[in-house]
């Protein structure tokens, strides 16, 4: 007999008809009604009160079923001890009738508490329901008839037992796997979030500190700047609005000329080596993201004058010719970082080889 299931999937609409499989073997008592010498009348009470029985099993166990899958609980519970009452009456009156062939209805009454009660109260219950069942057997029937039907109603009771304790097992995994991916988007958007607001963000301050010395001296350029720096706002919002919505893809020839326009604004001369076409299609993507780090770092950090990005089938440098000491990893490179991994890469920062600046390399 199946314990609860849940959810909205094809077990919790259909699981019920598992449990109800097992009413074949009614097919035993309903037999010896009708071959067991006795007027029509008892045959057909008693064929009705099987029914009767098996009816009432089965509406528990659809009714709590469907209950418990869609979390009312309380009502599952409500509403499966009716259930469990009415079997429980119509046994007892088939006890009357055909003796101790009634006993197939143990098993069921045993395990039919497993599909709508908490633990405690289950235990309780087909616990209280077996002894009950025990003790009237051996009373009416004594012990040779009713042992082999003893056994069979714990068997079925330790089955449904184990059978929803792996069910809410497999349950409460499948909560942590949500969990986990869950956090794992998170940490996706904030990283995401990071690495376009951080760039967005230097690159405006950047501009806005240029307009305001350029003023008094060149009106023009001045206003040009701050039309850049609107414009700069505008993008950032969208990137922003993407990135929550799971749409915002870097690409490396966007990322290289926004790289352009922010070295520039800082007053930093750029020299590419080597093109988007020569790096494999399979990192462009996250090198597109580490490039924007890189800049941001860059600009941010490093009092540069010239900065020179190198492109490979399988690497990307970023040498600045600043202050040439290891740069302390923050949020944007520990992402940037995270991302080179789990691409299968790895990713470096430190003095460049000639101490003449800081050097940040990505291979595969």
């Amino acid at each position: 007999m199946s314990p609860r299931k849940s959810g909205t999937d094809a077990w919790g609409r259909w699981g019920w008809l598992f449990g109800a499989i097992w009413l074949v073997f009614f097919a035993f008592p309903v037999t010896y009604i009708w071959t067991t010498d006795g007027s029509m009348a008892w045959r057909v009470t008693s064929t009705a009160v099987v029914v009767a029985f098996m009816a009432a099993y089965v509406v528990t166990v659809r009714l709590s079923t469907h209950l418990v899958a869609a979390g009312e609980y309380a009502r599952a519970a409500r509403g499966g001890m009716v259930g469990l009452a009415a079997m429980v009456a119509t046994a007892l009156v088939l006890a009357v009738l055909i003796g101790p062939n009634s006993l197939t209805a143990l098993p069921f009454i045993v395990a039919v508490p497993v599909f709508f009660l908490p633990w405690r109260a289950m235990w309780t219950t087909s616990l209280t329901l077996f002894a009950l069942g025990v003790v009237t057997s051996t009373v009416a029937w004594g012990l040779p008839r009713s042992v082999m039907l003893w056994g069979i109603a714990l068997l079925v009771l330790a089955t449904s037992v184990l059978s929803r304790h792996l069910e809410e097992r497999q349950e409460s995994a499948h909560e942590v796997e949500g969990q986990l991916a869950l956090t794992e988007e998170r940490e996706r958007v904030a990283r995401d979030v990071h690495d376009v607001l951080g760039h967005s963000l230097t690159v405006v301050t950047v501009k806005t500190e240029l307009a305001q010395r350029l003023i008094d001296v060149d009106p023009a350029a001045a206003k040009q700047e701050l039309a850049e720096v609107q414009d700069l706002s505008r993008q950032a919002l969208a990137e922003i609005r993407a990135t929550v919505g799971g749409l915002r893809v870097a690409r490396l020839a966007d990322e290289l000329e926004a790289a352009r326009v922010a070295l520039a604004g800082a007053g930093i001369q750029m020299a590419v080596c080597g093109a988007v076409t020569d790096v494999d299609p399979r990192h462009r993507i996250t090198l597109a993201w580490v490039l924007r780090e890189a800049v941001t770092n860059v600009v941010r950090h490093s009092g540069a004058s010239r900065c020179t990005v190198e492109l490979g089938e399988s690497s990307l440098r970023v040498l600045d010719d600043g202050v040439g000491g290891a740069l302390v990893e923050g949020n944007g490179l520990c992402g940037a970082g995270e991302r080179v991994r789990q691409a299968g890469g790895q990713l470096t920062v430190g003095p460049r080889r000639d101490a003449a600046g800081t050097a940040l390399e990505v291979r595969w």
